[in-house]
C-alpha cells in the first residue's frame, strides 16, 4: 500500500526542570525524521511559561532546524508586552504563531488585562499588521467551554480567519465524526482556510481523561468504556494505539491531509501510531525503530 501524502507537525511543552529538558530535546530528536511541518511549543495558563515557551522555541529552532511555532496569548499581559514577545521571536527566526486567547491562571475565567488585547481576534490583527508570521489558530470541534452554542464557535474561528490567521488547528477530539462535522459545518460557513485535526494519543488513560475535563471535551460512554476495559486487562497502551491509529486512517480516508499531533513530550505513541498508518517512509524506519 503506498504511504499516504499526509503532512505531519507536532505539539510540544516548555521544559521547567533540566529533566525534562532532555525529555524534550529527545522528543523533537525522535519527531525529526518524520520531517514535521513544524513543532509547536506551549504557553500555560495567563502566561505562567511566557519565558520558558520564548527559550523552548528558539532554541529549538537554533539546534533542530526545524520550523517552530510559539504559542502566544493576550491573558494577564498588556498589548505592549505581547508584541514585545512577539517580536523577539521574528529576530530569533521563530516566524510561525499559534495565536490564542488564554486561559486565567487556576481555571478562572477570563479577563483581559487593563491595557492589553480584549481577545484572541485582536491579538490576531495586531500580529498580522506586523506582517512577520505565519498565524495558525484553535478550533473548537466539540465547543469551547465558553462558547453558547456551535454555531459560535464557526462564527468565531471565521472571524480569526478574517483577521489575519491562515490555518486553523483543533482540540483534540475522541471521534472522527466529530471533526468531520466540524469540518462540514464550517465549509457550509465559508470556510476555506485549512483545519488541521488535533490528535491526542493517549498514553495515559486518567491523565486523558483530566484533560478532556478542562477543555470542555467530551468523552463518548463506549469510547470510555473501551478504555477502562482495556486498563483493567494490562492492554491500554495497544488499545490506546488501535484507538488513535483508527481515528487518523478514517480522517484520512475522508480527504485530511495535515495531523497535529499532541505529544505531551513523549513522542513514542505518536511514532507507533505513524508507523502503523504508514507515514513512516522506508529512509525513515532506521531512525524511529
Amino acid at each position: 500500500m503506498p504511504t499516504p501524502d499526509v503532512a505531519l507537525s507536532f505539539e510540544t511543552f516548555p521544559p521547567k526542570s533540566l529533566d525534562a529538558s532532555f525529555h524534550l530535546w529527545d522528543t523533537v530528536q525522535a519527531l525529526t525524521p518524520l520531517n514535521p511541518r513544524f513543532v509547536s511549543v506551549t504557553y500555560g495558563a495567563g502566561g505562567t511559561t511566557q519565558s520558558l515557551t520564548q527559550e523552548a522555541a528558539q532554541t529549538l529552532r537554533k539546534t533542530s532546524g526545524l520550523p517552530v511555532a510559539a504559542h502566544l496569548t493576550c491573558t494577564g499581559q498588556s498589548r505592549d508586552d505581547v508584541l514585545a514577545t512577539a517580536q523577539r521571536y521574528a529576530k530569533s527566526g521563530v516566524k510561525d504563531i499559534v495565536a490564542l486567547r488564554g486561559d486565567a491562571p487556576g481555571g478562572g475565567s477570563f479577563a483581559p488585562h487593563p491595557d492589553g488585547f480584549a481577545n484572541s481576534i485582536d491579538l490576531i490583527r495586531a500580529l498580522a499588521d506586523m506582517g512577520q508570521f505565519t498565524i495558525r489558530v484553535g478550533a473548537y470541534p466539540d465547543s469551547h467551554p465558553d462558547a453558547t452554542s456551535p454555531q459560535q464557535n464557526i462564527d468565531w474561528l471565521k472571524a480569526k480567519l478574517d483577521a489575519g490567521a491562515s490555518e486553523a488547528i483543533t482540540q483534540f477530539f475522541f471521534e472522527p465524526d466529530s471533526f468531520l462535522r466540524f469540518r462540514d459545518a464550517c465549509a457550509a460557513a465559508g470556510i476555506i482556510a485549512p483545519i488541521t485535526p488535533g490528535i491526542f494519543p493517549v498514553a495515559n488513560w486518567s491523565r486523558a481523561k483530566k484533560f478532556a475535563e478542562s477543555c470542555g471535551t467530551p468523552i463518548p460512554v463506549a469510547t470510555a468504556t473501551a478504555f477502562d476495559r482495556a486498563e483493567r486487562e494490562d492492554r491500554a497502551h495497544l488499545f490506546a494505539l488501535t484507538h488513535c491509529a483508527d481515528l487518523c486512517d478514517t480522517l484520512i480516508s475522508e480527504g485530511v491531509d495535515k495531523l497535529h499531533f499532541y505529544t505531551l513530550n513523549r513522542p513514542d505513541l505518536t511514532l507507533k501510531v505513524c508507523r502503523a498508518l504508514g507515514l513512516v517512509r522506508p529512509t525513515q524506519m532506521r531512525n524511529v525503530a
